[in-house]
């Protein structure tokens, strides 16, 4: 049984994912609801729609790293999102934050709650979102914790700020429990960083996230450099918060953890969410539909170990049309205009079958391609 398997609500239909593409920063609007939402479904913790990035350089050259992301995450929900490196995924997760460069242009909305954050001002988000409202596991820990002050020190601070817990005796158990959640072992609590391996402070900063029991977590790549036993632990715990009733958001390259804590799948390709569905179709049956969605499920050694042929194109170089097109064994002309994002994927040519479900001698190579 995976961590996952346990009671919790049912999560939201899929969002769609389209949507116009703009350089300005959006207007604290409302934003609009997709037209698949369930009205008997809980409201999201997380609404995100047509959310697109872009990073502005010298020379007036422009870099789309994000382009029109629509998603909700709900309470009791995990929501994983999966793709290569470099597509925009941790882009997406420090817009939400308001964390991007200087150069950087968000349009769209992001609302959690009453709270447009792409339109919120760095008082609003530092004072009453980073740790209350959304917690942070970030893709490189030790590079967010002070190299001076040991990792007690870093826990019981967070403790007294988001929990108003006082007392040294309080703070120093508070911060023990903590650190117990993610298996940290209370004899490193008094070692500073550079001392840590990689995987203790991926510990750490997933125990400093977790302490304001916030009910959002972004978890940025949060099982890297733990060894397999590790993942599953760190995994389960994140799973107990999220069937606790918090929402998480996880990014992620371990699509076996995925696997093991996700509710809904979201594949990022180019900076577009090109596929969003359930996880236990994803990873089962039917399986993935797009192409590319496909082919990083059977690049995994568990399955054909195949991997998706050619590279991802440069964000500042996209195509017109369908970014995957010269990856993809499945294009023809259409693939030349972009594919609207329609019912739970973006793709001119899906799979519309499983490996499993064809027959081998009537399998065509569009059945088997990566």
């Amino acid at each position: 049984m995976t961590a996952k398997d346990a009671s919790r609500p049912a999560p939201p239909a899929p969002s769609p994912a389209g949507g116009g593409d703009s350089g300005a920063e959006a207007p604290n609007t409302p934003a609009v609801p997709a037209p698949d939402v369930d009205p008997t479904r809980p409201a999201p913790v997380l609404s995100v729609r047509d959310l697109s990035v872009r990073f502005l350089l010298p020379g007036g050259r422009r870099i789309a790293a994000v382009s029109d992301a629509s998603f909700d995450v709900a309470p009791g929900e995990c929501l994983a999102l999966i793709g290569e490196s470099g597509c925009g995924k941790s882009v997406l997760a420090s817009a939400l934050l308001g964390l991007l460069p200087a150069n950087a242009r968000t349009a769209g909305h992001a609302h959690l709650g009453g709270l447009d954050l792409l339109s919120a001002g760095e008082r609003a988000l530092a004072r009453t979102v980073r740790g209350r409202r959304v917690g942070l596991v970030p893709q490189s820990p030790a590079a967010h914790l002070t190299p001076v002050r040991t990792i007690r020190s870093h826990i019981e601070e967070t403790v007294a700020h988001l929990t108003g817990v006082r007392g040294r005796a309080a703070r120093r158990a508070a911060a023990e429990r903590a650190a117990h959640r993610t298996e940290f072992p209370p004899d490193h609590l008094d070692r500073h960083p550079h001392e840590l391996s990689g995987g203790l402070a991926q510990r750490a900063a997933t125990a400093l996230a977790l302490v304001g029991d916030a009910p959002l977590l972004l978890a940025d790549e949060p099982t890297t450099g733990l060894d397999r036993d590790l993942v599953d632990r760190t995994v389960d715990e994140l799973r107990r918060h999220v069937d606790d009733g918090h929402a998480l958001l996880m990014i992620t390259h371990d699509l076996t953890a995925a696997e093991r804590i996700a509710d809904r799948v979201a594949v990022m390709y180019a900076g577009r969410i090109v596929e969003l569905t359930d996880a236990a179709r994803f990873f089962g049956t039917p399986g993935p539909r797009h192409p590319y969605s496909r082919g990083l499920l059977e690049a995994l050694p568990e399955r054909s170990f195949t991997p998706v042929p050619g590279l991802p194109p440069e964000l500042g170089s996209l195509p017109e049309g369908c970014a995957f097109a010269p990856r993809c064994e499945r294009a023809t002309e259409a693939c030349a205009a972009l594919p609207p994002f329609e019912n739970t994927l973006a793709c001119h040519h899906p799979v519309t079958a499983t490996p499993a479900d064809t027959p081998t001698a009537a399998r065509t190579p569009e059945d088997t391609r990566a």
